[in-house]
């Protein structure tokens, strides 16, 4: 009987982006940082999605999460912005059409 010790054993399937998806998400994040509007991120690659999450301090919880879910993707879509308090702010299919919720236009101050 063989025995295969536990390093040798595979590693669960980790979900993650691909190379255009974490293109568009950096060149996204150096915009919103030139702005002022960001400081920092976070990647993660958990068992069942991707999380793309952008700071204001690095100290504080995310402003948004970018999360990819592919075992949504023919229901409401494998993309999602989350917001702080957890709300799904945007869904959809595309990534393109997702991350039109941080158009310039979107945002205006109020006095």
């Amino acid at each position: 009987m063989a025995f295969d010790p536990p390093y040798a054993q595979p590693r669960s399937a980790r979900v993650f982006f691909e190379r255009r998806e974490l293109d568009r998400l950096l060149s996204l994040y150096g915009r919103m940082v030139a702005a002022g509007e960001w400081r920092d991120y976070a990647i993660d690659g958990l068992s069942d999605a991707a999380v793309f999450s952008v700071f204001k301090r690095a100290s504080e919880a995310p402003l948004y999460r970018i999360e990819k879910h592919p075992a949504l993707a023919r229901r409401q879509g494998a993309w999602a912005v989350v917001g702080q308090g957890g709300h799904i702010l945007r869904r959809g299919h595309d990534l393109e059409q997702v991350l039109r919720f941080f158009e310039r236009g979107r945002f205006s101050v109020v006095d």
